[in-house]
């Protein structure tokens, strides 16, 4: 068979065109491909995505421009330069939305607050706020947490105490605050905190749910929608979490209505008190006229359930590993402890309620110092809706994605100092041992600008009660042998579980 002329010349061409890419970019910080730019290398490094991001982005000053395939749209620029942050999330907000493909990638959340824009966002905000901020609400909340730990944490904990059996942390952390999110907004207990561990589905689907988001963020659009089409995959796990999100929430939201028209509960005795009755009672119209229909109320419920039990939980979990493998900072908590409780009751048994953790001041530096090491949500992105320039001098088109690593954000020297790695409580308290402030586009585990958390007090009110209680009245060891690392998901949590032995410090 004779070779068309050119044939060798265009083989030894391509070998040679390699060789230079190879060559040229062997010392590069993320290798770029032929056609098919810098996505094999991020996909082969999924499994230490986190750690990976914080070294390139510690290698190239906190700002990194990630190149796509060349035949679609997949640039990306990722960000930790504070001021850059400022700039997107604060000062010129309007122009760095959720967007549509925002909404495309997170489409089982609807049309609730986190994939909202412009004026349904703010309908939502300003009800959810509004709820939030409601007195009898945050005493429900109060009253809702105490119940919990007493029937539901402590018993579990006492158990398996008892039992002197290996329990995984992570797990009772997402049961617990699983229970009192759904408590706090529909007002119904679950009752997925117990001694038997009794399986789940709607909070499985969740963790599904959550898995096939991230993965829509490394791979082309065309791929998960051809996986979406086809029922292949992670998308195939989506659409069976969908269902099962649906048919849960469809029938939380069914129950109450019915309850409320029997007068099971009675509108003028529960108004304010669960988020899901005032939502129901509390009629409001959006600016485009719409009310509180069913999907409303499917959308509402499960962006605040995600919100609820997965950061709470994440959050519970790194804390309790950071004070665990830090003695002396478990030793500073207890102390503090025994300092603000009646002396009568040192060195006894006790559930701690929210108004008492007011006072715990290293605590609360605890938990801020574990959430700007370990941030719930380790990521999140913006696109432009116009052309700009960043302060850092990045221009940035609608064309790519604006993604900000808070995972990197809490590592980079240039933020937080040459210790920005340490686990030190201490850079949280003032000399006038008050809690230090950090601005949101430093410290963004609770979002920054106008989309910052409304439910950050709400949130740190919980964690401190749990906190308190469980380093109070008991001692975790970690199981020998057992690997800490991070998971590959939108909510930031451990891959293998917190895999812990409990005791009881009082009889």
């Amino acid at each position: 068979m004779v070779l068309p002329f050119g044939f060798f010349e265009l083989i030894l061409a391509t070998i040679c065109y390699f060789c230079f890419s190879y060559y040229r970019q062997r010392h590069a910080i993320l290798y770029e491909w032929p056609l098919l730019g810098m996505l094999p290398t991020l996909i082969g490094g999924t499994g230490v995505i986190h750690e990976r991001c914080a070294e390139i982005l510690r290698d190239t000053g906190g700002t990194f421009l990630f190149k796509g395939p060349w035949f679609i749209h997949m640039d990306m620029l990722v960000t930790v330069d504070p001021a850059d942050v400022h700039h997107i999330m604060s000062s010129n907000f309007m122009n760095f939305p959720k967007g549509n493909e925002f909404r495309e990638i997170f489409e089982v959340l609807g049309d609730g607050i986190f994939n909202s824009d412009n004026e349904l966002w703010r309908s939502h905000r300003k009800i959810t706020n509004a709820l939030i901020n409601n007195p009898k609400f945050l005493g429900f909340l109060a009253r809702m947490n105490t119940e919990k730990l007493a029937k539901g944490l402590t018993p579990v904990l006492n158990h398996v105490a008892s039992k002197g059996v290996v329990v995984d942390m992570q797990d009772v952390f997402q049961r617990v605050t699983f229970d009192t999110t759904c408590m706090f907004i529909t007002g119904y207990d679950p009752g997925c905190l117990s001694v038997d561990f009794k399986d789940v589905p709607f909070s499985r689907a969740m963790d599904e749910a959550e898995e096939a988001i991230f993965v829509r963020h490394i791979i082309p659009k065309g791929v998960w929608k051809l996986q979406r089409w086809i029922g292949f995959g992670t998308e195939k796990k989506l659409q069976k979490a969908w269902e099962t999100l649906d048919d849960v929430i469809g029938g939380l939201i069914a129950r109450k209505r019915k309850d409320l028209s029997e007068g099971v509960v009675s509108k003028d005795e529960a108004k304010g008190v669960d988020l899901l009755t005032s939502l129901i009672t509390e009629q409001q119209t959006f600016v485009d006229g719409s009310t509180h229909d069913d999907k409303f109320l499917r959308d509402t419920i499960l962006n605040l359930m995600i919100a609820g039990r997965d950061t709470t939980s994440s959050s519970l979990t790194w804390f309790l590993w950071l004070v665990m493998t830090h003695p002396e900072v478990e030793k500073n908590i207890r102390d503090e402890i025994n300092e603000v409780i009646p002396e009568y009751q040192v060195g006894k048994w006790r559930i701690f309620e929210a108004q008492e953790t007011n006072k715990l001041v290293y605590l609360h530096a605890v938990f801020c110092e574990a959430l700007r090491l370990y941030p719930p949500v380790p990521f999140q992105h913006k696109a432009p809706v116009k052309a700009d320039v960043l302060p850092s001098g990045h221009h940035v088109n609608p064309n790519m994605k604006i993604m900000f690593s808070l995972y990197a954000m809490g590592r980079m020297q240039t933020i937080w100092g040459d210790d920005s790695c340490e686990f030190k409580p201490e850079r949280w308290i003032t000399e006038k041992q008050t809690i230090r402030h950090e601005p949101s586009y430093k410290f963004s585990s609770f979002n920054a600008g106008p989309r910052t958390c409304v439910g950050k007090q709400v949130a740190f009110t919980q964690m401190k009660a749990i906190g308190a209680t469980i380093l109070h009245n008991y001692n975790f060891e970690i199981v020998k042998g057992h690997t800490v690392a991070p998971n590959v998901s939108i909510i930031l949590y451990m891959k293998d579980g917190l895999k812990v032995r409990v005791a009881r410090r009082w009889p």
